[in-house]
C-alpha cells in the first residue's frame, strides 16, 4: 500500500506518440501502459495521466462531431443550472466507433482498480470484467441513458466542481480526453481534482494533459492510506477558466444514466 508521502510512480512501458503508427484498436494501443504503474499512481493521487491516447487527427474528428446533432440526446448550457460556462452534448446509442471501443477497453482495465477500492474501503459491491454486463446491471437498476460526452469552451468558460453521479449506481473511475492543444487552441483550462480529508484541508490535483492525453480519475470516493488504516476521501474534477481561444474535451464515464 502507498501512502500519500510516497512518490508518485512512472505510467509507461510505451507511447503511442512515440511510434510511428498508432494501433488501430483500443485494446492496441491501451496494451502500451503500464496498467500495474497506473493503478499505483490512482492510489497514490486518485487520477494518473495515459499520454497520447487519442492521435492528433482523431482529436480533430472527435472534436468535429460537435455541431452535428444527430449524435447526441441532449445539449446542456451550463450557466443555466450553475455548473460554470461552457456547454456539452451527450452522445446517443450507439455511439461513434472509436468512443465505443475506448469505454469497453478502459473499463476492461479499469475494473481491477474500481474492485480493489471498494474492498479496501468496505463496500461490498463487485464489477463484472466485462463492459457490457456492467451496463446490464445499470439498465436494469433503471439507468438506460448514455453518459459519453463532448464538452466546448470558450474564452472566460469554466467548469465548477463536481461529480458525475446519475443515479443509484456509479463506477469509481471514469476518463477525460483532452482534444484541443493547450497554448495553440487555447490557454488555461487546466483539469482539477480536488480531495476533501476527514478532519484536514482539501488537496488539490492538477493534471497536466496534451492534444490526445487522457486521464483516469476518481469519480466520487477512493481509499487511503493513513498510520491508523485505511479511509475514505471524497472527490470532485473541475476546469479552471478558459483565458484564451477554445477547448474540447471527451468524457467517458462508464455508468449510464437515469
Amino acid at each position: 500500500m502507498q501512502t500519500e508521502s510516497q512518490q508518485s510512480p512512472s505510467r509507461m512501458k510505451a507511447t503511442a506518440q512515440t511510434k510511428s503508427v498508432m494501433p488501430e484498436s483500443a485494446d492496441g494501443r491501451l496494451a502500451a501502459y503500464d496498467w500495474n504503474a497506473i493503478g499505483a499512481e490512482l492510489d497514490f493521487c486518485g487520477c494518473a495521466v495515459l499520454p497520447g491516447l487519442l492521435s492528433p487527427a482523431e482529436c480533430a474528428e472527435t472534436a468535429a462531431l460537435y455541431p452535428h446533432e444527430e449524435n447526441f440526446r441532449s445539449h446542456v448550457h451550463m450557466a443555466r443550472h450553475g455548473f460554470g460556462k461552457g456547454e456539452y452534448r451527450y452522445f446517443k446509442y450507439p455511439l461513434p466507433k472509436l468512443i465505443d471501443g475506448l469505454r469497453i477497453a478502459l473499463y476492461a482495465h479499469a475494473v481491477t482498480s474500481a474492485n480493489a477500492w471498494n474492498e479496501r474501503m468496505k463496500v461490498t459491491a463487485r464489477y463484472p470484467k466485462q463492459h457490457a454486463e456492467y451496463l446490464k446491471l445499470c439498465h436494469k437498476a433503471g439507468q438506460t441513458r448514455p453518459t459519453p460526452l463532448l464538452l466546448q469552451y470558450g474564452a472566460g468558460d469554466f467548469n465548477c466542481l463536481h461529480q458525475d453521479l446519475y443515479g443509484n449506481l456509479a463506477f469509481p473511475l471514469q476518463v477525460t480526453v483532452l482534444l484541443s492543444a493547450p497554448e495553440k487552441d487555447f490557454t488555461g483550462g487546466e483539469f482539477v481534482l480536488t480531495e476533501q480529508r476527514p478532519r484536514m484541508q482539501s488537496r488539490v490535483e492538477v493534471a497536466p494533459l496534451r492534444q490526445g492525453d487522457a486521464v483516469l480519475f476518481a469519480v466520487h470516493n477512493r481509499p487511503v492510506q493513513g498510520s491508523k488504516g485505511t479511509y475514505r476521501v471524497n472527490l470532485r474534477h473541475g476546469v479552471s477558466r478558459i483565458r484564451s481561444g477554445s477547448r474540447h474535451t471527451l468524457g467517458i464515464i462508464f455508468h449510464d444514466a437515469r
